[in-house]
């Protein structure tokens, strides 16, 4: 999902910093923000809502209760510190 760390590409960093940002970024849409098939369960409504419901890595580790929309990551979200 980085460009920033594939090999032979034109989306490099060129300061550490912007690297550091780009990972923190990264991480924090796929946790949260990235409903994946493999994590899904069972839906006890099934004949009502569908058989599956969709669950993130944070659902599922218990972090929290919905797929996160990338508004709510932007304004939910602390921006790293720098260590100056």
């Amino acid at each position: 999902m980085n460009a920033r760390l594939v090999r032979k590409t034109l989306g490099y960093s060129k300061e550490l910093e912007m690297l550091v940002a780009s990972s923190i970024w990264e991480d924090a849409i796929y946790n949260l923000g990235r409903a994946l098939k493999t994590l899904r369960i069972e839906s006890p409504e099934a004949a009502v809502v569908g058989r599956w419901k969709k669950r993130s890595p944070a659902m599922a580790a218990g972090l929290t209760d919905h797929v996160w929309e990338i508004e709510e990551l932007l304004t939910t979200l602390p921006l790293p510190s720098t260590n100056s």
